[in-house]
């Protein structure tokens, strides 16, 4: 009787070992960085300066547009890491006056991101700093998004998300929100420097 207790209460130490050390891992922020890493933080902070953009929403739009992967390159043709479409990328690099630019170039990761980001906060520009807005035209272009919001068939927030007539411009702003949640949470030490989420999104 006595081993039989023994080992009951052997079983039920290692099962609250176990699940201390499961709520240790839920809350710890290096667990989840395994899962949400940053490649590319060094030059997207960098770009966040140069551009005035959010560098957590670079890394949450990254994510989504790549995973990460600057050899990527979609169905219609879009590539690298933020997912730029060769004649949206020769466009902006005419505005941005860089030299010598060549579609190829996208692969590059520090062009992908130089590029991407610039467009990003040109199209925030355009928008009124308006997050939301930006995201959707990141994904379905500035003219469908325009109209859009000329014909009222989407008010431009977040709360009216459901009216946007493609889905997969819905699930794309949703989804590069939860990341920049997620990133924000998990690499945000100076939170002081960049604006609330409220105020981004």
């Amino acid at each position: 009787m006595l081993v039989i207790n023994i080992r009951r209460w052997r079983l039920l130490l290692i099962i609250l070992l176990i699940l201390v050390a499961i709520v240790y891992l839920l809350q710890a922020k290096w667990f989840w960085k395994l899962f949400y890493p940053w490649p590319y933080q060094e030059e997207m902070v960098q770009l966040g300066v140069t551009h005035g953009v959010d560098p957590y929403l670079l890394a949450a739009i990254v994510r989504v547009e790549s995973a990460f992967n600057p050899l990527a390159r979609s169905d219609a043709g879009a590539v690298g890491l933020m997912q730029i479409m060769p004649e949206t990328a020769s466009w902006a690099a005419r505005q941005m006056d860089l030299k010598g630019f060549h579609p190829d170039k996208l692969y590059q990761p520090e062009v992908n991101l130089s590029i991407g980001s610039w467009y990003l906060k040109n199209l925030l520009r355009e928008f009124d700093g308006n997050m939301v807005v930006a995201l959707a035209a990141y994904n379905a272009g500035r003219g469908n998004v325009s109209n859009w919001l000329e014909t009222g068939k989407w008010k431009g927030t977040l709360e009216d998300l459901n009216n946007i007539p493609f889905p997969e411009t819905r699930s794309y702003v949703k989804s590069v929100r939860r990341n920049y949640e997620i990133y924000l949470y998990l690499y945000d030490q100076k939170k002081e420097t960049w604006r609330s989420l409220e105020n981004l999104l």
